[in-house]
């Protein structure tokens, strides 16, 4: 039987990201959404740890719990990459989670482009970006913008994607403690699927929203009281599908001052904007 590790593990940080705004502009044939979206990446990270192994095996030593290890989206990726590549070597997968599961700030879809990311450089696979994009959108729509790592508007699926440098800012993170699903909400007939494409600077200039919001607001009420709490304080706004909410300050201190104050019920984070995710600061570093 050949050796089952072959190198030493290292980690990898995976970000988490916001949606600033989210509209739906349309359904194609396959069901799928088209949206308009500006995708902020955050300093909330999850950390990937991998250890290549030289038998080929893929697996995940650990994780969340409520995941199964197969259907974990960093193994799912880590095989994909393995099957588009050829790649003969392996890898053992642990996750360190610090962003909510099931919140809408992306951490299985950015759990996923780091392995994806890691595993091309930790295996010299070679693939560029472009491509590891395309084998992570089958995942999640969300992969492509972690797999590029930086904020930026988002079209289509949400994968056609422009960099946007964003001003710093700082962000107060609420997560009810209820979970949210995204095919109810987009199967429901109450979602608004027909707005108006705009602009970047159409956005800057009027804010945007997020079209999931009200059918959110409607299916679950704790998700509502968290959303009429947080915007007592500030301008506040649902990410994704929820559950987590948001509102946007200019200093660490305002954050840190409004965290302080939420309820106990629910869940609060405080964390800095990004215009480029860590990991590609990481990658761009020499061997």
């Amino acid at each position: 039987m050949a050796s089952a590790v072959s190198t030493r593990e290292s980690l990898w940080p995976a970000p988490a990201k916001l949606n600033l705004f989210l509209h739906v502009t349309g359904r194609r044939p396959d069901g799928y959404h088209e949206l308009q979206t500006l995708f902020q990446l955050i300093d909330l990270c999850d950390t990937v740890a991998i250890e290549v192994r030289a038998d080929g095996r893929i697996e995940r030593s650990a994780g969340p719990a409520e995941i199964a290890a197969d259907e974990d989206l960093s193994v799912r990726a880590a095989r994909a990459l393995q099957r588009a590549a050829g790649a003969r070597l392996g890898a053992s997968i642990r996750l360190i989670k610090r962003i909510p599961i099931g919140g809408g700030l992306g951490g299985g879809s950015t759990d996923a482009a780091t392995a994806l990311l890691a595993l091309n450089r930790l295996w010299g696979c070679g693939l560029p970006p472009d491509e590891l994009a395309e084998l992570g959108l089958p995942l999640g729509a969300d992969v492509p913008v972690f797999v590029r790592g930086f904020s930026a508007w988002a079209e289509g699926v949400g994968e056609r994607l422009e960099p946007v440098t964003l001003p710093e800012r700082w962000y107060v993170i609420i997560r009810p403690a209820v979970s949210v699903s995204t095919r109810e909400v987009f199967q429901s007939p109450e979602l608004t699927r027909n707005s108006p494409l705009i602009t970047i600077r159409a956005f800057f200039e009027s804010g945007g929203r997020n079209d999931c919001e009200p059918v959110v607001r409607a299916k679950w009420p704790e998700v509502a009281e968290a959303l009429d709490w947080l915007g007592r304080h500030a301008p506040a706004r649902l990410t994704g599908t929820g559950s987590c909410i948001f509102a946007s300050v200019a200093s660490p201190g305002e954050a840190e001052r409004i965290a302080a104050r939420v309820p106990d019920k629910w869940r609060s984070f405080v964390a800095r904007g990004l215009n480029v995710s860590p990991l590609h600061a990481l990658l761009s570093k020499p061997v």
